[in-house]
């Protein structure tokens, strides 16, 4: 689909130079860049991302990891 924005003249910049040195096109690299930012907003990626992390790490049954960690949540503001 086609559509037309308006954005400052030093992004657009910076997005040309960036476009160039990516061998992409314009239309990509905006595509590409908004495609990102849908995805890092959207609360199912975020959650999915998380769990995938998570997968990644394991349990930890570390004692002094389990300590730290709920230090930390004591002092966070929720």
């Amino acid at each position: 689909m086609k559509t037309a924005v308006s954005i400052p003249n030093e992004l657009f910049d910076v997005a040309e130079r960036l476009a160039r040195r990516s061998r992409k096109s314009r239309s990509r690299l905006f595509s590409d860049a908004l495609r990102e930012y849908v995805a890092r907003r959207s609360p199912d990626r975020i959650t999915e991302a998380m769990d995938e992390a998570l997968a990644e790490i394991g349990e930890s049954n570390d004692p002094f990891v389990a300590a730290a960690s709920r230090r930390r949540l004591e002092q966070s503001e929720w």
